[in-house]
């Protein structure tokens, strides 16, 4: 059988959910938190389950449970996760719901991802894919770099400063209602041969010093690939269903772990908050290489 897109072989259920779709095509300041839509919803609980293969599971199972102990005592929680695929999400939130673990369970229910604006802008079916899940959206910073004209680029900088202002404040917001925050700290998804979708954001830094708690979520695992000939339509992505596996690591105190590390870099370091993350991302990939020899 020939490899089929997202759009291919779901087209008609997309149609159906924009049919209940309800998130806002434009994000302003005003906009930014988007609770989940539960019609949608049960539209992608189905794609997620069809392309989760035989042994998809969670890892590290006890490290989920013991994040969720931390929330539960009123730590702020904080989880960075590897991004391969517009799939990783709906994935990990379906296994975490049949996972037959009760406190996982609970724990996909608290769960509020950070999402750029495009999943929202940029095509109706991909905004209803997004709105199926508790988010937050802000305006990546990435994108400014893009704008070449500078009185157009001032413009986007000041709604960037004001969307984001705003996504802070609804951030907190979940993080005292014991909430949890789910970011991906590359920003993007990777793509082979492009080692630059794998690079950590510098901002991610301001996340460990804003929560208490963290784990990181390695993906072992593709059952959504993109397409290397039409790499930003996000519904040409070829699906086939695969085994994937999403594993916690220990919990981290973020301070301490923030602390330890900026202690470990020289005095004459230019970038410590790069660095950081790129020692984050390094941990990913031990993590990822770990679960992937024991597969």
């Amino acid at each position: 059988m020939a490899r089929q897109s997202i759009r291919e072989k779901y087209g008609f259920m997309f149609a159906q959910m924009a049919q209940v779709a309800q998130a806002d095509a434009k994000i302003n300041e005003t906009n930014v938190y988007e609770e989940a839509n539960a019609q949608t919803r049960t539209f992608m609980d189905k794609l997620a389950g069809e392309n989760l293969a035989e042994g998809s599971r969670i890892g590290g199972e006890e490290n989920f449970e013991a994040f969720f102990d931390a929330v539960e005592s009123g730590k702020s929680g904080l989880i960075l996760m590897e991004h391969y695929s517009n799939l990783d999400l709906p994935a990990l939130i379906y296994l975490l719901e049949h996972s037959g673990n009760s406190k996982c369970k609970e724990l996909a229910s608290r769960v509020v991802a950070i999402a750029g604006m495009k999943l929202n802008e940029d095509n109706p079916m991909v905004r209803a894919f997004a709105e199926s899940f508790t988010r937050v959206v802000i305006y990546p910073t990435r994108s400014l770099n893009k704008i070449e004209d500078a009185e157009a680029r001032a413009a986007e900088e000041a709604k960037a400063r004001k969307i984001n202002l705003a996504a802070m404040k609804a951030m907190d917001k979940c993080k005292k209602q014991g909430k949890v925050i789910l970011v991906f700290p590359s920003g993007t998804r990777y793509r082979p041969g492009k080692p630059e979708t794998k690079k950590g954001l510098r901002e991610i830094d301001s996340y460990l010093r804003l929560f208490d708690k963290m784990i990181l979520v390695s993906i072992n695992g593709l059952s959504l690939h993109i397409d290397p000939e039409h790499p930003d339509d996000m519904l040409a992505d070829i699906i086939e269903p695969d085994k994937m596996v999403f594993t916690a690591s220990p919990v981290y105190d973020c301070k301490s772990f923030r602390k330890e590390y900026m202690a470990s870099l020289p005095a004459e370091e230019e970038d410590p908050k790069q660095r950081i993350i790129d020692h984050v991302m390094s941990l990913f990939d031990e993590q990822h290489e770990k679960v992937a020899s024991s597969l």
